[in-house]
């Protein structure tokens, strides 16, 4: 899958847009993309995250808040799975920003819209990482 240019959606990011989609979202869009979506928010508060970085994060969740993408939300499954593509893209390029904090309060707050069986999903996230050695 080629990676749409995210980077033209960083003025739809807004605090107040993000959490309102999360919640719409969540439950449907699965753990992976709901835990993708937060470790990118709560990095981006970071004042440990170079400029750089979270101009990236800014472009993946405008991305995920517009509802103007390559593969329109509307359209089940397949239009979110552009979204996810961006968020676990970007997320793996900030990976080493993100804080074993970070990490526990997205994990804490995926336990709030889903079961434990399906927060283990996310653990999919990282097996490319694990099987090259990465992580």
């Amino acid at each position: 899958m080629e990676l749409p240019d995210f980077m033209n959606y960083a003025n739809k990011f807004s605090k107040r847009d993000f959490v309102e989609k999360i919640a719409r979202i969540a439950k449907g869009a699965g753990a992976k993309l709901v835990y993708a979506a937060l470790i990118l928010y709560y990095t981006l508060q970071s004042n440990k995250v170079s400029a750089t970085n979270k101009a990236m994060i800014i472009g993946a969740l405008g991305y995920l808040i517009s509802p103007l993408d390559v593969v329109p939300d509307a359209i089940p499954i397949a239009g979110l799975a552009d979204d996810l593509g961006v968020l676990v893209f970007v997320m793996k390029k900030v990976w080493t920003d993100v804080d074993p904090d970070i990490q526990l309060k997205a994990r804490q707050r995926l336990s709030k819209w889903f079961d434990e069986d399906e927060i283990e999903e996310i653990n999919e996230l990282f097996e490319d990482n694990k099987a090259k050695g990465e992580g």
